[in-house]
């Protein structure tokens, strides 16, 4: 224990118990060492799920923050608590990973990017996507020029009925937004990341209450409650980059649409293109004809991760953090390409406030 990282968890709810606390119970360089949630009995249910009887619970994060032993801080709470906590985190001389998005707003998003330079500390956001073979293999694609110039692409993010009924994932006011700041910010993060290109001029976008208040949903969670959800039950988004380039983001919680894909990007270059949408497919055009291609994914290491644990997605995302850390590696999501993904999503939807188009 003593040469492991400490880490703590603010927030143990959903994303905490399904994704971060597993993969860093796998990761041999982190002791699970604190957790906080403003329920204790959350806190508690944490601590003897995967801490030790060391291990220290919190009610109040800034409590938490007080503790000099502490290395990493994982904040895992409502959007609109993403900027308070991280900053104070970074502050208090932690290094931060925060789940996605980054902020409400690209205002919060910048605040956390000042309190990460004075402090000198990392600061990463929680893009697992970015880490699943097809995206790792269509990066080295997409490093290598493979598609060429890529001028259009399409992020994607459609569920039918998928409303995440539980905690405050339907409250406007506490998350930001519905599915666009949701599962849209992954679909985003994913295409610009493969695009490269963080340079947005404008976008122009649509949300849309039109299943929200309806009962009987069909809704995979059970029926939602008409009250409580205000957020949108989809929005859509035509971005426009400084060089020419645009990129069409759609997202949906609830949409009458059958076929479901979710945190998939679509890239049209001027050597080839690549989809998500059958597994990989990349195509092209050899010796005159047109051609696609089916990278088989099931076999083979990622060569640039190491030290043990899974190969999940979750995996590779909690080992990347903790190695950038320690000094044995770079971080895979930086703050100021994620603050790139949130300042379009805040351009969609004032966008869609306005009726008009919005400049960055």
């Amino acid at each position: 224990m003593a040469n492991k990282l400490k880490a703590a968890f603010i927030g143990c709810g959903g994303i905490a118990k399904g994704k971060h606390l597993p993969a860093q119970a796998r990761n041999k360089d982190v002791e699970l060492y604190a957790f906080c949630d403003i329920l204790p009995e959350r806190a508690a249910e944490a601590k003897a799920g995967f801490g030790t009887e060391n291990s220290r619970t919190y009610a109040d994060y800034r409590e938490l923050l007080r503790d000099k032993a502490i290395d990493v801080v994982f904040v895992l709470t409502p959007n609109n608590m993403h900027c308070e906590i991280t900053v104070a985190a970074l502050n208090a001389g932690k290094h931060v990973m925060c789940e996605k998005p980054m902020a409400m707003n690209y205002a919060e998003a910048q605040k956390m990017l000042e309190a990460r330079d004075r402090s000198g500390k990392l600061l990463t956001i929680g893009y697992q996507n970015r880490y699943r073979s097809d995206s790792l293999y269509l990066k080295k694609l997409t490093a290598k020029k493979q598609l060429g110039d890529v001028y259009y692409a399409e992020a994607v993010a459609i569920r039918r009925r998928a409303v995440p009924t539980w905690g405050v994932f339907i409250d406007e006011e506490k998350q930001g937004g519905g599915p666009l700041i949701d599962i849209g910010t992954h679909a985003l993060d994913l295409t610009l990341f493969m695009m490269d290109n963080y340079q947005p001029a404008y976008c122009l976008g649509q949300t849309f209450h039109k299943l929200n208040k309806q009962t009987e949903t069909g809704n995979i969670w059970g029926d939602w409650d008409t009250k409580a959800f205000t957020a949108e039950d989809s929005a859509f988004g035509f971005v426009v980059m400084k060089n020419g380039a645009v990129v069409y983001l759609k997202s949906s919680w609830a949409l009458n649409y059958v076929d479901e894909i979710e945190a998939v990007t679509t890239l049209c270059g001027d050597k080839g293109g690549a989809d998500m949408l059958d597994g990989l497919r990349i195509n092209t055009v050899l010796e005159g004809s047109k051609a696609v291609i089916k990278p088989d994914l099931k076999a083979g290491a990622v060569d640039f991760f190491d030290g043990e644990g899974g190969g999940k997605p979750e995996d590779l995302e909690a080992r990347t953090f903790t190695n950038a850390v320690l000094g044995k590696g770079k971080l895979y999501v930086t703050a100021d390409q994620a603050a790139v993904v949130t300042q379009i999503l805040e351009g969609i939807y004032l966008s869609a406030k306005s009726g008009k188009p919005h400049y960055f």
